[in-house]
């Protein structure tokens, strides 16, 4: 029966890279198995506060097209119904008030 031999007794008769080969690939693979739970790891779902703040801003929008869909004109009256039923949603959802938008003043020449 003829006996086979290990890799290592055949060590002075391999080239050093067949021997190195298997501890390179073992540190390849321990360093792409890290890289990959780092860069998983830092993929976490979105903080507390900004789901609050997109809830909110959500909201904002949905009163805004309320009041838009029930005074879609814009005759003064209109505006005025319409920022007053927009303050009304915001008020009864705990939002804050949209700031007045300001008129830019004319360009001068």
């Amino acid at each position: 029966m003829i006996r086979l031999a290990a890799w290592w007794t055949l060590a002075p008769i391999l080239p050093t890279r067949v021997l190195l080969a298997p501890v390179l690939l073992a540190r390849v693979l321990l360093v792409g198995i890290l890289l990959a739970g780092v860069l998983l790891a830092g993929t976490a779902e979105a903080s507390q506060p900004g789901l609050t703040a997109i809830t909110k801003w959500k909201t904002m929008d949905a009163c805004a097209r309320q009041a838009q869909a029930a005074h879609p004109d814009f005759t003064a009256q209109s505006n005025a119904q319409r920022n007053a039923q927009l303050n009304a949603c915001l008020n009864a959802n705990n939002l804050p008030p949209r700031q007045p938008q300001q008129q830019s003043p004319p360009p001068q020449h």
